[in-house]
């Protein structure tokens, strides 16, 4: 089992570690240009993060869906899963597009910069916007090869991807001098031709299911005689997009991703809270949080990985209703989440320091950020578990109870931030200070986390290991 897990995991996390790459290449390009254009790609990227974040779930919902097919030996549904996640990314493209200057008007209302910084990141915008196919597309390409068992093609075609991205960037930027505008360019250009691999390697490693799907259907579609029954027409009978696009299935797709959807609503509210909140506090708070949390976000490369091998490997368990391999791939991925909590925090502890000093080299921040790097420390102990259930959930379709769960955290984090900010203010007259409030604020984010993976530790054995006698 930990072969599987480790087949599954090394080429999804080799894949997260490609996407903060191609981000520091963009600010590097940019960063020689002026300080307004590194302002404009980090409000560009913010705005393209906010949109794309909440449709994560063409992905999530398409890989827990494969993988149950795969597993109950269903090829026919799992070319289902693919077209209808697919139709349904380009239909939401096309909504994006169309409201490209609604969404750049709210962009303009929610981030604050100068009218130059602002001019620059909606030529960004403007540019890139017409990538939303592609992108959408992806997801779908991504989650469906993750739940056909296979995280190498998505590996190779996020480096693919990346590596079109920096040689169209430097190009365009630094040889055509097109700025910001080069780098939105270069984005489009490298989105579509990863859907292009992607699609390639769909027909050249999957082409023979799909047309043994296109035969099947187009033989079980019976040839209607008239002298047989006048009365019925050929159109009466349901054709193949009827069958891939029937109401009850794409209920279910939706019921299931809708339940996703607001699940990362949650998500994107806590974090977008705690940037908010950390620059009321101060300048130098949001500079040390922005620090600490790129903590957070390396142990997540590693563990989304994982995360992705428990999408792939429960859904397969749950799909061939094999309780037993169910139940030890979950053991064992929680094995591994423990494991490497041990190896996090003990790396944190002793290399904190050296690791706020690769992303800044400012030593008033590095100083500002000493008190509070014994967080660090406590979000691998917090987190891990809520990284792992998410992907073993996804596995299973248990949406509702992904949406339940994080509906608590997230109304645990910010009662709790409330009520403890708050406290001081009943046993005395004097203010909270800066330091109190930040430590308030990463204490709750520590409960968010915690509450998620015991939640759904709780409801382990109803919403996961009880469907494979469903």
């Amino acid at each position: 089992m930990n072969k599987k897990i480790l087949q599954l995991a090394l080429p999804n996390i080799i894949t997260n570690i490609t996407v903060p790459l191609l981000g520091m290449v963009d600010t590097a390009i940019v960063g020689r240009l002026s300080e307004s254009h590194i302002g404009a790609i980090a409000i560009g990227t913010q705005i393209f993060n906010l949109i794309y974040w909440n449709f994560g779930f063409l992905r999530m919902g398409t890989s827990g869906f494969t993988a149950q097919a795969y597993g109950a030996r269903r090829l026919d549904e799992a070319v289902r899963v693919f077209i209808r996640a697919f139709v349904i990314a380009l239909a939401i493209a096309a909504i994006l597009i169309v409201l490209q200057y609604p969404i750049a008007l709210l962009s303009k209302l929610i981030f604050n910069a100068s009218p130059t910084v602002l001019t620059l990141a909606l030529s960004y915008f403007f540019i890139r916007i017409w990538a939303a196919p592609a992108t959408l597309g992806l997801y779908a390409v991504k989650g469906w090869f993750i739940g056909m068992q296979n995280s190498r093609l998505p590996m190779w075609i996020a480096i693919f991807i990346n590596c079109i991205n920096i040689l169209c960037s430097l190009l365009f930027v630094l040889v055509f001098h097109w700025d910001i505008r080069g780098v939105a360019l270069g984005t489009v250009i490298a989105q579509y031709s990863g859907l292009a691999v992607g699609l390639f390697f769909v027909v050249t490693r999957y082409g023979k299911i799909f047309r043994r799907f296109f035969k099947t259907q187009s033989s079980e579609n019976p040839k209607i005689r008239k002298s047989e029954n006048p009365k019925i027409r050929k159109s009466d009978h349901p054709t193949l997009w009827r069958d891939i696009l029937r109401w009850e299935s794409m209920k279910h797709f939706f019921r299931v991703n809708g339940d996703i959807f607001l699940r990362t609503v949650c998500l994107a509210a806590v974090f977008t809270f705690i940037t908010s909140e950390s620059g009321r506090i101060s300048d130098q708070i949001l500079a040390v949080d922005a620090l600490l949390m790129q903590f957070f976000m390396l142990f997540s490369y590693i563990m989304d990985g994982f995360a992705y091998a428990g999408e792939s490997l429960v859904g397969k368990y749950i799909g061939a209703h094999d309780r037993r391999s169910l139940v030890s791939s979950v053991r064992h991925l929680l094995g591994w989440g423990l494991a490497l909590t041990l190896l996090f925090t003990a790396s944190y502890a002793l290399f904190g320091v050296d690791i706020l000093r690769i992303f800044s080299d400012k030593p008033d921040i590095i100083n500002a950020s000493r008190p509070f790097l014994f967080w660090t420390l406590i979000i691998p102990v917090c987190g891990f578990a809520a990284f792992l259930f998410d992907g073993i959930f996804v596995g299973a379709t248990a949406s509702r109870a992904m949406r339940n769960t994080m509906f608590i955290s997230t109304a645990a984090f910010f009662v709790l931030y409330y009520i403890l900010l708050n406290l001081p203010l009943n046993i005395s007259t004097s203010s909270i200070s800066s330091y109190q409030q930040n430590n308030i604020l990463w204490f709750s984010f520590m409960v968010y986390l915690a509450a998620r993976g015991i939640s759904q530790a709780i409801l382990l054995n109803k919403s996961v290991y009880n469907k494979t006698s469903q």
